[in-house]
């Protein structure tokens, strides 16, 4: 069994299409992952790897979340990764220890949250699920695979989602 964490980088500054590599994370974001992190800390999520798209807000959600020590690779293929490159990460990483956490972007991340998604699970995760994932979300998945070039679309069971609303946040956006 695997355990595969997703989450979607925290509000960034206003886009622009020339920089978009290089936006940060706005105020709101900071305060977003203040309240993920703190979630993360009180439920012990340690994963024995992290796979983060190389943008500086993904880069700057994962710093904050203050997870130290965790061998993390800037992989560039997330960054604006369709649900099938993601996949195609995922089943291509390492298969040393049993948790991966991957930090990226919509709408691949809302795809592939979806689509891992085997309608098993905790009802409320998947019914917030279903809705929307806002940044700075958090999706929890158990996956029935002993490595991960085996992950199907539809095997997961989502054991967990959060998001900064439900967390204490004024709203999901």
């Amino acid at each position: 069994m695997k355990r595969l964490y997703c989450l979607r980088h925290a509000k960034a500054v206003a886009k622009d299409p020339a920089d978009d590599v290089d936006r940060v994370l706005a105020p709101r974001g900071r305060r977003q992952m203040k309240a993920v992190a703190g979630f993360m800390g009180e439920t012990r999520i340690r994963p024995d790897r992290a796979l983060v798209s190389p943008a500086a807000r993904t880069r700057e959600t994962w710093t904050r979340t203050g997870l130290k020590g965790v061998p993390t690779t800037f992989e560039p293929r997330i960054y604006e990764a369709s649900l099938e490159t993601l996949l195609d990460v995922v089943r291509g990483a390492d298969d040393v220890g049993q948790s991966l956490m991957m930090v990226g972007h919509n709408p691949g991340f809302e795809e592939l949250m979806s689509g891992l998604a085997g309608g098993m699970g905790e009802p409320h995760a998947l019914a917030r699920l279903a809705a929307k994932v806002p940044t700075a979300a958090l999706a929890i998945f158990d996956l029935p695979v002993e490595r991960w070039a085996e992950t199907r679309l539809g095997s997961g069971r989502l054991i967990g989602f959060v998001t900064p609303a439900w967390l204490g946040d004024e709203v999901d956006d």
